[in-house]
């Protein structure tokens, strides 16, 4: 039995959500394309004969705006520390960037193995992948180096054989049928908050957090209540629409994947309140 736990960091946007998804095979990460949409540790099992590998999917690092941002930014960096290995994945397609490389002169101190994951390479020719390796070759010495594509599952295989090699104990720590730590509750606010960003415009995903407050289980159905949080008054009228219109699609959306993932009926009840600054907020 060989097991272990792998962080996953990269800039925003790079796919990170997508993959941990793929390698648990069950959604256990949102994904949408604005920025900052993962917030949280977000820890997937995966699981075979003889291996258990423990993945952390962190918040993607960015230039921080305010306490959030920076706190984000920390639990990233505080994962590249007592972990069996680290994925630093990168977008293939965006080529090298600023980023890319603050990134890699903060691993440099790291004695953790870091395999570069190129993800993406679905979006580029086999000659650009062959010039972007060699131009991250030259920035730093990693331990592998693994092209990938997490949305079309390619190559994501040859990515678990080569963490393999860096697993170093040899004890399950989760039940082989568990495929994440998360709680339901965080889970069914994620799922609310993601229907949120894929809905919402580009300003909105970061004025705003969803916090389940209430799961009433019965028989054949599952009352659950979910506050958004918005931090203007401004925001609350966007995220409600014109007649409550883009709520309620919010809650149509979110319902039925929760319905899928609980495999019961759901009545969802969302609310919408201002907090002002509550990115500033320590709790």
């Amino acid at each position: 039995m060989k097991s272990g736990f792998v962080s996953l960091i990269g800039r925003p946007n790079v796919g990170k959500s997508t993959l941990i998804n793929t390698i648990i095979n069950e959604k256990i990460a949102i994904t949408s394309n604005k920025v900052q949409t993962t917030r949280n540790i977000i820890q997937g099992i995966y699981n075979e004969p003889g291996y258990q590998i423990v993945f952390m999917d962190t918040p993607g690092i960015h230039k921080p705006e305010g306490k959030l941002g920076k706190i984000l930014n920390k639990e990233s960096y505080s994962l590249t520390k007592d972990v069996d290995a680290v994925l630093f994945v990168i977008d293939a397609s965006a080529g090298i960037g600023p980023g890319d490389k603050f990134i890699m002169e903060s691993l440099k101190g790291s004695k953790l193995p870091v395999i570069l994951v190129m993800n993406k390479i679905d979006l580029i020719t086999d000659e650009k992948l062959i010039l972007m390796i060699g131009e991250y070759k030259d920035y730093f010495n990693f331990a592998d180096i693994v092209p990938i594509s997490a949305m079309k599952n390619d190559n994501v295989n040859r990515l678990i054989d080569v963490i393999k090699k860096y697993l170093k104990d040899d004890v399950m720590y989760f039940d082989e049928n568990t495929k994440t730590s998360n709680s339901i509750y965080f889970m069914i606010s994620e799922l609310v908050r993601e229907k949120l960003l894929h809905v919402t415009i580009e300003e909105v995903p970061h004025s705003l957090t969803c916090i389940t407050t209430s799961y009433e289980e019965e028989k054949d159905l599952v009352r659950i209540g979910v506050d958004i949080i918005v931090d203007r008054d401004s925001i609350k009228k966007i995220v409600i629409g014109r007649h409550g219109d883009r709520l309620k699609k919010v809650g149509t959306l979110a319902r039925k994947e929760i319905e899928s993932m609980l495999e019961k009926k759901v009545y969802l009840e969302l609310y919408v309140k201002t907090i002002k600054n509550w990115r500033e907020k320590e709790r």
